[in-house]
């Protein structure tokens, strides 16, 4: 493969690039994609993988020398398996690939995943390994492969078999542009992968500082480089004036009057209002829906739920720019004149908060629920107001780093989607 890497920058320049050429090109030729790079012309190749590669599946490696503890003592050629990375180390010599090649998955949540090896390596019994015949880029292979609709049909465990594989029909061009387009596409994968790792190394310090700044490890100063005074031990109920639940009716996915917020709504700390139901504004039943009107800062929380969402929370943000209200299996936290919203819901995100949660969680047949009462007696330590809001400033600007992170690993990632769906026939 070309390991030429492009700078960041300049790959829309490369694309307006291509998407100029394409206008030329999409009169004269039938089998050629949409977006292409200037210097290549004419149809691209349509032959059935099994002409252009030799395919084989894995063999069944001895769990015992394929374990992480004789990875130290045996030193062999890694084996390969379902997911992007190497795996472990292999043993027997029978089943060793030397070759580029591309394997695809033939069982489990990976099948017909594509992914191409330039390193030697043992493929497990349930990959299928193709081996070029002729000098072919594997790279280009793995997104190409990657491309096709594959049909799985099994009346049992589903598997994807070396001879239904062969049988598919793809469209290639030349090596040389083949490497030029997994040149290109590595280089945005390697954005990819630089902002996944920002993202999680920023992730990994915001959990660790957390975990200094509420054992008081790390303390912070007032304006005057003073300290600021000892933090209290509170009851959750002391530092609230309203805990209530919302109102359960049968709701509307039509637009009939008042949205209406729901747990699956409260997703990784934020509210999502991409799936929104609604109620009347004026309730059938006779109930004041203004006592459920939510306000800024209002803090929610997941209290009917499976065991694995309970406890869930969400700060209040009026995304709708609409009045709302919320469903019975949320409970609304409105906090003191004292007391950051913030710093409390940044509070719920430790590990004393998720067990206490556990601790008073009752199961039941359908979901599990806690009472406000059981709530109420979660005990916090909580500084004066002044440091609350200086830990919640310093924390919000964590995650404000990380959610810009996390906005420009979307768009690449949609980038690249956008840009197989054309650089491919």
């Amino acid at each position: 493969m070309d390991n030429k890497s492009y700078h960041p920058k300049i790959l829309q320049i490369l694309i307006q690039t291509m998407a100029t050429v394409n206008v030329e090109h999409k009169k004269e030729t039938k089998k050629a994609p949409k977006l292409r790079f200037p210097e290549f012309e004419g149809e691209w190749f349509e032959k059935k993988i099994g002409e252009i590669f030799t395919v084989k599946a894995g063999g069944d490696i001895d769990s015992e020398y394929a374990s992480e503890k004789k990875t130290e003592k045996f030193k062999y050629p890694i084996y390969a398996n379902a997911k992007k990375n190497k795996g472990l180390y292999g043993y027997s010599d029978k089943f060793k690939i030397s070759k580029p090649s591309v394997t695809i998955a033939g069982r489990g949540v990976y099948i017909g995943i594509a992914h191409a090896r330039d390193y030697k390596f043992y493929p497990i019994v349930r990959l299928l390994v193709l081996t070029p015949k002729r000098e072919q880029s594997v790279f280009f292979y793995e997104h190409a492969i990657n491309q096709l609709k594959i049909f799985i049909e099994s009346t049992g465990v589903p598997q994807l078999t070396g001879p239904q594989i062969s049988s598919y029909k793809i469209n290639f061009p030349t090596l040389p542009e083949q490497q030029k387009i997994a040149s290109f596409l590595s280089a945005v994968d390697q954005k990819i992968q630089q902002l996944t790792r920002k993202k999680e190394l920023l992730e990994q310090y915001k959990k660790g500082v957390m975990q200094k700044i509420f054992s008081q490890e790390i303390r912070f100063k007032d304006e005057n480089g003073n300290d600021y005074p000892d933090w209290e031990e509170k009851r959750l109920g002391e530092i609230i004036y309203k805990m209530q639940s919302g109102i359960s009716r049968k709701l509307s996915d039509t637009d009939i009057g008042i949205p209406i917020l729901r747990s699956n709504n409260l997703i990784n700390g934020k509210l999502d209002v991409s799936d929104i139901k609604f109620w009347y504004l004026k309730d059938n039943q006779g109930t004041n829906l203004e006592n459920y009107y939510l306000r800024e800062g209002d803090l929610l929380v997941n209290f009917i739920n499976s065991i694995a969402q309970i406890g869930k929370v969400a700060l209040y943000e009026n995304l709708l720019q609409r009045d709302t209200i919320f469903t019975t299996n949320l409970m609304r936290l409105s906090f003191k004149e004292n007391v950051n919203h913030y710093f409390v819901f940044y509070y719920f995100h430790l590990k004393i908060y998720t067990d206490y949660i556990q601790s008073i969680t009752k199961p039941a047949v359908n979901q599990a629920s806690f009472t406000t009462k059981d709530f109420q007696n979660f005990e916090l330590f909580f500084p004066s107001l002044s440091e609350q809001q200086k830990i919640s400033t310093f924390l919000s600007k964590i995650d404000k780093k990380i959610e810009s992170l996390n906005n420009q690993l979307t768009q690449t990632q949609q980038f690249k989607k956008g840009l197989l769906q054309q650089m491919f026939v």
